[in-house]
């Protein structure tokens, strides 16, 4: 089945059917006694609707999907005419032909059952008498009534999820819509088969993405067990797919439902949702985000993680965060480099990315390699880490070294490491510790106010250059003295001496403690 733009508009409504099995469990058809004499295999057969018929030629009348009910009254005494009516039924795609047994047959007539057999049709006799009428109305109004209450699921779907796309509603906000309706997990892929978004209880989620390699390689195999798909795509061309994993409905149904899903979700796109992100950029800044933030236990992001198509076992992680960073271009480098990895757009203009490297491969040399396709930014990197469960710890690793980076102008390599930060990557730690804060306050109280700013820039200048004046007043474009007179401004505002080496880094401190709150 699919989905382009050109069939937005209301599609032709599937007709919920009932099985053969479903029909003779029916309280009024057990009344008759029915047994299955062919065919037992093939209950599961969709009934489209019932039919009452005697020629031999009965075929000619039917459209598939019958279940024809007869007295053989016709066909008494002549085997040819009985093999042909079960061949003309066989060849007319009937769903089962149901006999009702008395003066015409007393018992089942071998030779139909014979025929039927060979044919896989299932054949089905009544042992006792029955009014074909009393089953023909308890059947269509079931079919009726399922019909319609299909349509009415159709449209009740249909309005929801266009409501939600006029009101901007995230691609995330569309499958929870999606699985309300369906009652089962509901995972969108691109052609590749990789996880794209997901939706549903967290636990079946999971169950899903852990077997979704299996899954994946059966993607374009026959449906069943209610895994249903629609494709998604537009003017010709396929870009993914919706699938519904386990729907506990009829496959009709199920499939309507899909189909509505995928009408949806290319509209949705097609609209560009709120965000200008694509749904795989989204889907990636939702697995970084959490690795990152370490809300969500490793353990449990690592089948998202392998269902997005990132290599997991036995590989060597790598936690980058890249400041001033376009997540395109980034993209891009590491296609171009070949590294496997997932890019995200992270807030405050930084950029994660893991990269995901074979054992035996260099990891620094490759990261090297990285930082150096890349211009006007700022690698931040962690150790590398060889376990999953290390990875959220060696992303927040990467993000304070960034964050430090990003809190001052250091001569700093092209990949910046914990180490590389010092005095200000600790800092930056403990910036939020009340104690620090305190520090801070107490020791640049007499420049903390509107008048002290400029001389704070000043001493920022003056104790980031090493103490050196002469690249300070060049720096502020002002004289010597006039530097000199601002020094001891600083100085008789705080009450140090810049001098001596001790003041002077206790009031460094305060001021990259400062700093660093100030974000």
């Amino acid at each position: 089945m699919s989905t382009t733009l050109e069939r937005l508009e209301p599609l032709e409504p599937l007709e919920p059917t009932l099985s053969v099995r479903q029909v003779l469990m029916l309280e009024r058809v057990l009344a008759g006694e029915p047994e299955v004499v062919a065919g037992a295999g093939q209950l599961d057969r969709a009934v489209r609707w019932v039919h009452v018929a005697e020629a031999a030629d009965v075929g000619v009348m039917l459209s598939g999907g019958e279940m024809v009910l007869t007295t053989g009254v016709l066909l008494a005494g002549d085997e040819e005419k009985q093999t042909e009516y079960i061949r003309s039924l066989h060849r007319a795609e009937a769903a089962a032909v149901v006999l009702g047994l008395g003066r015409a047959f007393p018992t089942p007539p071998d030779v139909m059952r014979r025929a039927a057999e060979r044919c896989g049709l299932p054949m089905v006799v009544l042992h006792r008498p029955f009014p074909f009428a009393e089953l023909t109305e308890e059947v269509q109004a079931r079919l009726v009534r399922r019909k319609f209450a299909a349509v009415s699921m159709s449209e009740a779907v249909r309005t929801a999820l266009t409501g939600l796309i006029t009101a901007g509603a995230p691609l995330q906000r569309m499958l929870d819509e999606i699985v309300h309706h369906s009652g089962c997990p509901v995972v969108v892929t691109n052609l590749a088969h990789r996880v794209l978004a997901t939706a549903g209880e967290r636990s079946a989620v999971d169950d899903v993405l852990r077997d979704w390699e299996r899954i994946a390689r059966q993607a374009g195999g026959s449906e069943g067990d209610g895994w249903i798909r629609a494709e998604l795509g537009g003017r010709g061309e396929r870009w993914g797919q919706i699938m519904l994993c386990g729907y506990r409905g009829d496959t009709a149904t199920g499939r309507l439902l899909a189909d509505r899903a995928a009408e949806s979700l290319v509209l949705h796109r097609m609209l560009g949702g709120t965000s200008a992100h694509t749904w795989e950029e989204q889907s990636a800044q939702s697995l970084l985000t959490d690795l990152v933030s370490g809300v969500v236990p490793a353990r449990q992001l690592l089948p998202r993680a392998r269902a997005a198509g990132l290599p997991v076992n036995r590989r060597t992680f790598v936690p980058l965060v890249v400041r001033d960073g376009d997540p395109a271009e980034l993209d891009r480098v590491l296609r171009l480099l070949g590294l496997p990895g997932i890019v995200a757009e992270l807030a405050d203009g930084a950029t994660a990315v893991l990269l995901s490297l074979a054992r035996d491969q260099d990891a620094a040399v490759l990261t090297a390699n990285f930082a150096a396709r890349l211009t006007r930014t700022v690698v931040a990197a962690a150790d590398p880490r060889t376990a999953w469960d290390d990875v959220p710890a060696g992303m927040r690793e990467a993000r304070h070294v960034a964050d430090a980076v990003a809190s001052g102008a250091l001569d700093l390599p092209a990949v910046v490491r914990l180490k590389d930060v010092h005095l200000r990557g600790l800092i930056r730690l403990l910036r939020d510790d009340p104690h620090v804060q305190s520090f801070a306050e107490r020791e640049l109280d007499g420049l903390l106010c509107a008048a002290g700013e400029d001389l704070l820039a000043v001493l920022r200048t003056y104790l980031g250059t090493g103490r050196n004046k002469s690249r300070t007043a060049q720096l502020h474009h002002v004289s010597r003295p006039a530097l000199y007179r601002r020094l001891e401004a600083i100085q008789s505002r705080l009450g140090v001496d810049l001098d001596d080496f001790e003041q002077a880094a206790s009031v460094h401190i305060a001021l990259l403690a400062h700093d660093a709150q100030q974000g």
